[in-house]
């Protein structure tokens, strides 16, 4: 699936001018009429909500950076060779500057690895990739967001926490990181134990499934933790199809209409929310800096924003802001 941003093109001949006439070096952005920077946003997937509002983020810095982006994404969030696929085929289209999120830490790294042998700048988004050539993460501290979701449970949860988990692809890295956050926070608390942990598809219906599952062979599970939007939906279908919205609490990441009802209704206690439009702005924005020569201002990582969402702030202006960052 592409979606580009059309651009314009100066002939072979004026592009020459161009050069002999000293416009060549790092200026701000390139001159007036000459041809724009090409630059590829390669996501996870083009499905979710998650990655509908980073492509409005990352189109917002294209068009003010006037540069030729274009978005692509597999079906799946496991599809990782399909990602390799597309990485390629960016590169031999011309982009000079790839935005990337892994959904790999380790099979995707070859493809990196050679697009940037052939000059390419690398900016990482939301997951990281197993190369040294990255000139920049941005996106959430997975870590801390783990953390942050683990307090919810303690703060919302008197008593033992038997906590089940529910999380995606066991090589993709950031939710390896919200896991392993999640999980020291809970053992440094000394009333929490945890149960089960599932690997599921990042899909929702495999995550409904194997959530009722797990939910079926431990019900003594009191709190309830996934950490991503297609994991987070399913899970809280199956609290919903057990009626447990009293029996357990849980946390959900990143911000769904399924999600949000269940905020209301209960089957959902919080929600960890990213601000997925800042990932995919600044990722084009430091295509754009590295491409255009400034480089040096460029930091090696960005930590986007994240905040919990509960009923008590549901419906504060903040909440909303970045529950539906694209409305």
């Amino acid at each position: 699936m592409i979606r580009p941003i059309k651009s314009i093109r100066l002939p072979a001949l004026l592009l020459a001018l161009c050069l002999l006439a000293g416009c060549a070096g790092s200026p701000a952005r390139p001159a007036s009429g000459s041809a724009r920077y090409q630059v590829a946003l390669v996501a996870k997937s083009t499905k979710t909500d998650f990655w509908k509002a980073v492509f409005v983020g990352a189109e917002a810095a294209a068009t003010e950076y006037n540069l030729d982006l274009t978005i692509t994404g597999p079906e799946t969030e496991e599809d990782y060779e399909t990602q390799n696929e597309m990485i390629a085929e960016a590169v031999e289209n011309g982009a000079q500057a790839l935005v990337f999120s892994a959904i790999d830490f380790d099979a995707n790294a070859p493809a990196i690895e050679a697009a940037a042998g052939q000059g390419v700048e690398i900016v990482v988004i939301d997951s990281a990739v197993n190369s040294e050539n990255v000139a920049t993460y941005i996106g959430t501290d997975n870590y801390s967001a783990g953390k942050m979701a683990a307090e919810a449970a303690l703060e919302g949860v008197p008593g033992t926490l038997r906590v089940g988990i529910v999380n995606y692809d066991i090589n993709s890295a950031n939710g390896q990181d919200r896991e392993r956050g999640a999980v020291d926070t809970f053992e440094q608390s000394g009333r929490s134990e945890i149960v089960a942990t599932i690997h599921t598809l990042a899909e929702a219906n495999s995550a409904r499934l194997d959530t009722l599952a797990m939910l079926r062979e431990h019900p003594e599970i009191n709190v309830l933790l996934a950490f991503n939007e297609p994991t987070s939906v399913g899970a809280a279908q199956a609290v919903q199809e057990m009626h447990l919205a009293n029996a357990l609490f849980m946390v959900a990441f990143d911000s769904n209409p399924v999600t949000i009802d269940a905020l209301q209704d209960g089957a959902v206690d919080a929600m960890v929310i990213q601000n997925t439009y800042e990932m995919g702005y600044f990722g084009v924005q430091s295509a754009y800096r590295l491409l255009s020569g400034q480089g040096g201002g460029v930091e090696k990582n960005v930590a986007t924003a994240t905040r919990v969402v509960n009923r008590d702030n549901l419906f504060a202006l903040d909440s909303q802001k970045v529950l539906f960052p694209v409305s």
